[in-house]
């Protein structure tokens, strides 16, 4: 009888242990249960169930949904240093506009030197443009003698210059017209901002 006893005794000894030993459990890829005193490899990167002594689940282990959660608490974090950035942006802005203006008059007067230094730029362009104009037109006359000859490789130069040169004065034209829609957007924006800040109309 005494053998029979001591192999019941430790097989409930052991017992205990055993479940201990498996306390974590899985459904792997294949459809298989896996079971192990650690994570079991199959299991790596599967959702995970964490077994008590007595085999009772006592916590769900889901990498995805922790994956996912971290990265959704990432996302939140860089929204909302991009918010503090952009919030201070804002008031080094709006210090800034304060210090140049101190009435809405002071933005409209700005604005008016702004358009005045652009107008006096078109002015210079377009002035040159007549020039450059008129030395095409004395090209043109100049070449008009040299019909059915071959014309000179000074002319041919002079008028290639020319055009290369009133090419670059039309764009340099639309590009000031182009900057004078910046000024005025520039100052409507200022103007709108600082009234907006200081409450004034």
């Amino acid at each position: 009888m005494a053998p029979i006893l001591l192999i019941t005794a430790a097989t409930l000894i052991l017992a205990p242990l055993h479940a201990e030993a498996q306390s974590y459990r899985c459904v792997g890829k294949d459809g298989k249960k896996y079971y192990g005193s650690v994570i079991p490899r199959q299991c790596v990167g599967l959702p995970v169930e964490q077994l008590g002594p007595s085999g009772a689940v006592i916590q769900r282990i889901d990498p995805e949904a922790e994956a996912k959660e971290r990265r959704q608490k990432e996302a939140a974090e860089a929204k909302k240093r991009e918010g503090e950035i952009a919030a201070k942006e804002t008031a080094r802005r709006n210090s800034a506009l304060l210090a140049t203006y101190t009435s809405a008059k002071d933005v409209e007067e700005a604005r008016a030197r702004a358009l005045a230094g652009n107008q006096k730029a078109i002015l210079q362009i377009e002035s040159r443009m007549e020039t450059t104009r008129k030395r095409q037109a004395a090209y043109a006359k100049e070449l008009e003698a040299y019909k059915g000859k071959e014309k000179p490789a000074k002319l041919a130069e002079d008028m290639r210059i020319a055009e290369q040169q009133l090419q670059e004065q039309q764009a340099a034209l639309a590009a000031k017209h182009k900057e004078l829609e910046a000024i005025n957007a520039k100052f409507d924006e200022d103007k709108k901002r600082y009234l907006e800040i200081t409450g004034k109309r």
